[in-house]
């Protein structure tokens, strides 16, 4: 299974902090001292995994731009980006789903700002308004969509492989949010 290459950084850190601790409990007869080692090192792997996808090909389709479970599907009026009535869903990704963001519909990226914020659990509806993001607009078809990448209160981190005037096919990966978060 292929890793994202974001997470072989924290993969790293998990080793090279722990090894040292397994060895000097291996080398002092205690081969259990390798377990921690292990647990972590499989954790971060298993949390960075990123599976290919097969997008399917017609372009009246929108795919989920993450994996994880719906929260709220909602009218509202959007203000702060679209500046028109649109439709909110909200995905919130658990440690055990697969944290790579991807582009849901084929298109080219009109904007990408990251606001500071709070770090509260994601699953929390306030996180929406209080977390730091990193919103994208996305041009399709006519139409705009706006993608929200937000952090949860553990990990803290997002990475956006996108920019501004960037095009991206639906599927496509653009980016990434760090253990707990939502979309």
């Amino acid at each position: 299974m292929k890793i994202a290459r974001d997470g072989w950084p924290v993969v790293g850190m998990a080793a090279g902090t722990l090894g040292p601790v397994a060895a000097i409990g291996v080398l002092a007869g205690h081969p259990v001292a390798v377990l921690p080692l292990v647990l972590a090192v499989g954790f971060c792997l298993f949390f960075f995994r990123d599976p290919e996808r097969v997008a399917p090909t017609d372009e009246r389709l929108v795919v989920s731009p993450a994996d994880g479970r719906v929260l709220a599907v909602s009218p509202e009026r959007e203000e702060r980006f679209l500046n028109a009535p649109a439709t909110r869903i909200s995905i919130f990704m658990s440690p055990l789903d697969v944290h790579v963001n991807r582009a849901p519909v084929s298109g080219t990226i009109e904007a990408v700002r990251h606001t500071p914020g709070k770090f509260r659990a994601a699953f929390a509806d306030k996180a929406s308004l209080d977390n730091e993001r990193n919103a994208l607009v996305l041009a399709s078809g006519g139409r705009r969509y706006l993608l929200v990448q937000i952090a949860g209160a553990l990990a803290r981190r997002i990475v956006c492989r996108v920019g501004a005037g960037d095009r991206v096919h639906r599927g496509e990966r653009f980016g990434l949010i760090m253990f707990g978060s939502r979309v």
